[in-house]
């Protein structure tokens, strides 16, 4: 990634952890290994709206900006720290998932010549 991984963590309706920010940035260098064209990520923490019935709802957004397609996950959850480890799970699935289809789509355009004796 180009940028500085604090400068590219959004915190909405959220007092800013520093354990948190940290957590965050350990995360998105881990999808890095998954991944080596990942050209930007932005990651946004809040705390949409307090709800009556189901409490309070916490979303965790992780957006990747890839050569391709870019790709942005959310998800959302009572506790903070659950919404980003259940983000980032997924975003690590979603860049497995686009590496093995690269490398299979590569595998098939190097398909074997078979020799023709005669």
């Amino acid at each position: 990634m180009k940028s500085a991984p604090n400068d590219n963590i959004v915190f909405r309706d959220i007092d800013k952890s520093a354990a948190l920010a940290d957590t965050v940035s350990r995360k998105l260098h881990k999808l890095e290994r998954y991944c080596g064209d990942i050209i930007r990520s932005r990651v946004v923490l809040e705390a949409p709206h307090q709800h009556k019935t189901k409490g309070k709802q916490y979303k965790a957004s992780v957006e990747l900006a890839l050569s391709g397609n870019p790709v942005t996950i959310s998800n959302q959850n009572e506790s903070i720290h659950r919404a980003v480890n259940s983000a980032f799970e997924s975003a690590e699935r979603c860049l497995k998932e686009r590496s093995e289809r690269r490398k299979t789509k590569r595998h098939q355009g190097l398909a074997p010549i078979a020799d023709t004796v005669e």
